[in-house]
């Protein structure tokens, strides 16, 4: 089949697979599925051939991203029961200062949000910014629009969250390496956030009455914020930050040890990902649920808890990886390959737009991260690039993710509900923020991208 049919076969899977989200809102699950086979058949795929290949990729995907994901929500999961993001946020308030709650508070959302999921972390952290902002007499956009940019940027682009590690297992991309990468290029995102938020909220939006209601019924900060029991800030970061050290572990050493080295091999388990989570769970249990006097049976209703909802990220993160394969299989990822090779395109700036493209159209950053590496596996494969640079291109196409989030974005509802702002309010600041953010994210990865190159 030529290439012209084969991206035009690629091009008509992914228009029908917005127009069953957007247009018929079928679960995003299904729709990739039906249109994984449909764009099968299109190509010309022996029948016997795309079961095999469905399962295929359902498997190659979820072999780490099931593990990954299941792990971090339940972590966070402890974090959010116990209590230990109010601690959080309070201790950084302290030490940053009271006139410095909006810096605080951002502060302590970009560590929070590298274990737990962006919705679930900023509706944690929403009695928080209730609390403060009612002490300083500011409404909750003030101080609750950089926290909700910054916690979305760690979502798209820092493991173990699920688009980012997807497309880490699509690309095979190494975990470690992008984590370093997408944390660090975060922590500079977060002053960009604060500016920007600032910025946006030099104008008053008018608060949506239900929300005023709530913020108004809103009392006593930091009773509501605390609990008595709640774990201090110094074992919240433990559970955070040794997994992270552990993962910094296992890639500096496959970085400079020679292959077959047997410390290498060491460093290399003990900085995996699944094991570094696995590690942060045996934390929670010492240092969380033990001092929270939570029985077995609670601790593992609380980290029960957090299954059901990571159950349908898992299965959406398996139907991306389902549709990159079959992408792959059929050879449109070579054809697409061949194509941006003819056309020149910087292949950073195409992953870049690719994903933006799609998360604008379709609304969900998972999809439009898992889709974007699929469509782009062919190209990453044939240009031998280094494991730093399939790293970057991975965190390039994390941040178009990021930006244009909007009507079709179920995190662009929590947000404006939550902070009271209308639709018409919310595509001025919210989706403005995330644009900019994901522009900034892009830029600080192109950068890097030519000091290795």
């Amino acid at each position: 089949m030529s290439t012209t049919a084969l991206l035009g076969i690629a091009l008509g899977g992914i228009a029908l697979l917005l127009l069953l989200i957007i247009r018929f809102q079928v679960h995003a699950f299904i729709a990739m599925m039906l249109v994984s086979i449909g764009v099968a058949f299109a190509a010309g795929m022996p029948v016997g051939d795309i079961i095999p290949t469905l399962i295929s990729g359902m498997g190659g995907t979820l072999g780490s991203v099931a593990i990954l994901v299941a792990l971090g929500a339940m972590v966070g999961r402890v974090i959010e029961v116990s209590g230990g993001a109010g601690s959080l946020a309070q201790r950084f308030t302290g030490w940053l200062g009271p006139r410095r709650v909006p810096a605080a508070l951002t502060a302590a959302a970009l560590v929070l949000s590298i274990p737990v999921f962006f919705d679930v972390g900023f509706i944690i952290l929403v009695p928080i910014i209730y609390g403060f902002c009612k002490a300083a007499k500011v409404d909750p956009v003030k101080f609750g629009l950089p926290v909700a940019g910054i916690m979305l940027a760690t979502h798209v682009v820092v493991p173990p969250h699920p688009g980012i590690v997807g497309g880490a297992a699509v690309l095979n991309a190494d975990v470690g390496w992008i984590t370093l990468i997408g944390l660090g290029i975060c922590v500079l995102l977060a002053p960009v956030a604060q500016f920007v938020g600032g910025w946006l909220n030099r104008r008053r939006y008018e608060m949506l009455p239900t929300t005023a209601e709530q913020f108004a019924a809103f009392d006593a900060v930091t009773d509501a914020a605390g609990q008595p029991r709640a774990p201090g800030v110094g074992v919240v970061l433990t559970l955070i930050l040794v997994p992270l050290l552990l993962i910094m572990v296992g890639t500096t050493g496959a970085t400079l040890l020679p292959k077959g080295d047997g410390l290498r091999n060491v460093l290399g388990f003990i900085g995996s990902p699944i094991f570094a989570l696995m590690v942060a769970i045996g934390l929670a249990f010492l240092l969380i649920a033990r001092q929270q006097g939570w029985s077995r049976q609670k601790t593992n209703d609380v980290m029960e808890s957090a299954l059901p909802p990571a159950a349908t990220v898992i299965l959406v993160t398996g139907a991306g990886g389902v549709f990159a394969k079959v992408l792959t299989a059929t050879g449109i990822g070579a054809a697409l390959s061949s194509t941006i090779t003819a056309a020149h395109l910087p292949l950073l700036l195409a992953g870049f737009v690719i994903s933006l493209a799609l998360r604008a159209a379709q609304g969900s950053a998972t999809v439009a991260i898992l889709t974007t590496c699929g469509l782009l596996l062919g190209a990453i494969q044939d240009g031998n690039y280094s494991t730093v640079q399939v790293a970057l291109l991975a965190v390039a196409i994390g941040f178009g993710g990021l930006g244009l989030s909007h009507v079709n974005d179920s995190g662009f509802w929590i947000v404006t509900r939550y902070l009271g702002l209308s639709v018409a309010d919310g595509l001025r600041s919210w989706t403005v923020l995330t644009t900019v953010l994901g522009l900034c994210g892009f830029a600080l990865t192109a950068i890097l991208w030519a000091l290795v190159g």
